[in-house]
């Protein structure tokens, strides 16, 4: 039986990492407060126009982001009880902000400065938006496999570790690589449905040991070689909102989503291929 191993969220896009034991899922949605905020380079802040809110999403390029920045990725923390943000670096003493706060907001801009090429542009203002600051623009959950990751290491003889892949869902007991084959099918999460619409590539961002913030290993390469892609974990879009929590199991429909196939095999079976 398959089953939802671990939850993570990324408040602040490319910047730190939190670990959940449950959230609530809603229908057309990203995980809640995944990627609320992110942090715009003075290469990119004249598309900001007025204020600290985005008029629409933007792609990538126009934040600070782990594959121009790999300092970056070692990263950690997140939202605190209050509403705050808290973030550690290792070479870097802890900062607790207020994101609302404008002088909290400063002191984040030069807390980041260190840790971003000034080659980039200078990391210029935190801001958010209508929708999620994703790398895609639409409202999706990222779902990875740890049977896939464990291959993956055995493939490149170390241990990688999930942080440096930043997905929200860590899905466990299914066969290795068989979310690549569920796209178009429906899976349940607990109570929660979804349907998985396409395969994650992968950038330069996962090259980078998140303990230390340096590339340690190029893992676009390392997948091209091993699998002949650089695929690694799914995106889904959510049907039905729930409550869900690590442990619940994980189902995946024997039909594709849109011929609404009602039978559910455990996920990972040769019937899912």
């Amino acid at each position: 039986m398959a089953r939802l191993a671990q939850i993570w969220r990324y408040p602040v896009k490319a910047i730190g990492r939190e670990r959940l034991k449950q959230v609530r899922l809603e229908a057309g949605a990203t995980l809640p407060r995944d990627r609320n905020w992110a942090v715009l380079h003075s290469n990119s802040v004249e598309r900001l126009g007025d204020g600290a809110t985005l008029s629409d999403w933007l792609p990538k390029s126009a934040f600070l982001r782990g594959a121009a920045g790999p300092a970056l990725q070692a990263v950690s923390g997140g939202l605190v009880d209050d509403g705050k943000l808290a973030f550690s670096h290792p070479d870097c003493e802890d900062i607790v902000i207020d994101p609302a706060d404008e002088a909290d907001q400063e002191r984040l801009i030069a807390w980041l400065a260190p840790l971003w090429p000034e080659r980039r542009g200078a990391p210029e203002r935190l801001v958010t938006g209508p929708v999620a600051l994703t790398d895609s623009p639409e409202p999706f959950v990222s779902i990875n496999s740890l049977d896939s990751l464990s291959v993956l290491e055995s493939k490149v003889g170390e241990r990688l570790g999930v942080e440096r892949w930043r997905g929200n869902l860590w899905i466990e007991g299914a066969e290795a690589f068989a979310e690549q084959d569920w796209i178009g099918r429906e899976i349940h999460i607990g109570a929660a449905r979804l349907v998985i619409r396409e395969p994650i590539g992968r950038c330069a961002a996962t090259a980078v040991d998140t303990e230390t913030g340096e590339p340690d290993r190029d893992m676009v390469r390392a997948l091209s070689d091993a699998f002949g892609h650089s695929n690694f974990g799914v995106y889904a879009e959510v049907l039905d909102g729930a409550e869900i929590g690590e442990l619940d199991e994980v189902t995946v429909m024997d039909a594709p989503a849109d011929e609404g196939g009602d039978d559910a095999a455990a996920a990972g079976t040769g019937d899912d291929a």
